[in-house]
């Protein structure tokens, strides 16, 4: 199985890093592979788990021939859908 980024996944790790916020592939990958949290919405797959102490990080994906694409990643407030 293949992890495979979307250009838009791909152009989030630097417009996080504009606002001072390090996320790196592993971290979401990690949040796919070993997730808290899973939910599928329009025919995607939702994954979330902790990013820090007051926040969680979600990746929403697709699976295609047996590979992962990340389609994109965003961080919330804990509690924001119900995920603590």
């Amino acid at each position: 199985m293949k992890i495979v980024f979307t250009k838009h996944a791909s152009k989030k790790f630097s417009d996080f890093k504009d606002f001072g916020i390090i996320i790196t592939q592993l971290q979401v990958k990690n949040v796919v592979l070993k997730s808290k949290y899973n939910l599928s919405d329009n025919g995607n797959k939702i994954s979330a788990s902790s990013f820090n102490e007051n926040h969680n990080l979600r990746v929403v994906y697709k699976e295609e021939k047996g590979d992962i694409i990340i389609i994109t990643f965003y961080i919330y407030k804990k509690g924001r859908y119900g995920e603590y």
